[in-house]
């Protein structure tokens, strides 16, 4: 195998490249003379910037998303699973079933 080839190699050198490209052509890109100082503020419309930062609660979109996360690395193991071996296809039973069984778990009453 070509030692250019290697994945790491490949992306410092292109790394390189577009630094290299970047230092080069930084002469020839726009420059702004005068910056006025709304250039450094946040554009809100017109309004007025408040001070607070909202928070919010993803704490009922959180299981949401977890299940969909299990139920996409479930169907991945179970769709690469061959079909030929007798014990993958157990495995991949007993796959599933836990990740029935975690998701079970999850969305389980608080009682």
């Amino acid at each position: 195998m070509n030692i250019w080839l290697s994945p790491p190699l490949a992306f410092t050198v292109l790394l390189l490249a577009a630094l290299l490209l970047y230092r080069l052509l930084a002469p020839l890109s726009y420059q702004v003379k005068n910056k006025p100082g709304g250039l450094t503020k946040a554009y809100t419309g017109g309004e007025e910037v408040k001070t607070h930062r909202v928070r919010p609660d993803y704490s009922q979109f959180f299981p949401f998303a977890f299940f969909f996360t299990i139920l996409h690395v479930v169907t991945l193991v179970v769709a690469t699973v061959p079909l030929a071996d007798p014990g993958s296809v157990a495995i991949a039973v007993i796959y599933l079933s836990g990740a029935a069984f975690g998701l079970f778990l999850l969305f389980r009453r608080q009682g």
